[in-house]
């Protein structure tokens, strides 16, 4: 019986194993720099090609904005014409078709009741289409593929309730939206924010390079996590505290950015994942 070729053999190693895969995406940087420890370090600007230039009325009125919150009631609204968010007017009845349209807002929300959900999915399919970084974790690690968990994230990421209103579009959006305030603002920081988030196992990232007895170690993250700006917040979700220092450019939600809106008011940090140094300590 003949041998599989070296070359072929490792071809297919690296197709089942989605920590090598290298993919496309819309940034214009290599996927290995964005998701490396390097790039934390020494951040470059992130943004998706055309997106700007597509909206440019949308940036103008921004520039307009003396403060946040007045940035915020201009995306809000500008959001509602596009997409058609807007709420019905008082008395009316909202039709089937904008009750079930889909929306940044919602997914949010969905993000902030479980990570893992369906719209957990659509979130992380949107960081692998954008930064071309795959998920790590969904309801399970997402390991050697293909697998019952591989199959799951992919039909969950494609659900049709959530790709009936260009979702991928609006968190387009949010995310430049996002860079922008932090341009602008400067809020929560310029170039780098320490940032914690608590753990209960080390399931959802993966140990790269030290131990957690080292306390000091470089863990793979998932493709888009939570963070809070509070370390006493972080104690509640679990008896790991990850202390990182995260580059503004990977975040794509902060505290203060939508004023009213989900995770708005939990302290709650949305992150492009990748590789990240971190400190971890046992609570």
């Amino acid at each position: 019986m003949n041998a599989t070729p070296p070359g072929q053999r490792a071809a297919a190693e690296d197709w089942a194993e989605p920590a090598r895969w290298y993919s496309t995406n819309l940034v214009g940087l290599p996927v290995g720099l964005i998701g490396s420890a390097a790039f934390n370090a020494h951040p470059q600007p992130l943004s998706i090609a055309g997106v700007r230039e597509s909206h440019r009325g949308l940036f103008r009125l921004l520039d307009t904005a003396a403060d946040l919150a007045s940035a915020s009631a201009i995306f809000r609204h500008f959001m509602e014409i596009v997409f058609g968010l807007a709420p019905p007017e008082p008395g009316a009845r909202a039709t089937p078709r904008a009750r079930h349209r889909s929306s940044y807002l919602k997914l949010l929300q969905g993000w902030g009741l479980d990570a893992s959900s369906a719209a957990g999915a659509v979130l992380k399919g949107w960081v692998e289409s954008r930064f071309g970084l795959v998920p790590q974790f969904h309801k399970a690690p997402l390991g050697r593929f293909p697998s019952p968990a591989w199959v799951t994230y992919i039909e969950e990421k494609a659900a049709s309730r959530f790709h009936n209103n260009c979702i991928h579009q609006q968190l387009d959006l949010l995310f430049e939206y996002c860079q922008w305030a932090i341009e602008r603002f400067g809020l929560p920081a310029r170039g780098h924010v320490t940032l914690w988030r608590g753990v209960n196992d080390f399931t959802e990232q993966r140990i790269v390079a030290g131990g957690r007895r080292e306390r000091r170690c470089v863990l793979r993250l998932n493709n888009v996590v939570s963070f809070s700006t509070s370390r006493e917040r972080a104690d509640e979700f679990g008896d790991w505290i990850l202390e990182a220092r995260v580059p503004t450019v990977k975040i794509l939600f902060f505290p203060g950015l939508l004023p009213g809106a989900p995770l708005a008011g939990e302290g709650e940090v949305l992150v492009i994942g990748g590789e990240y140094e971190v400190l971890a300590r046992y609570a």
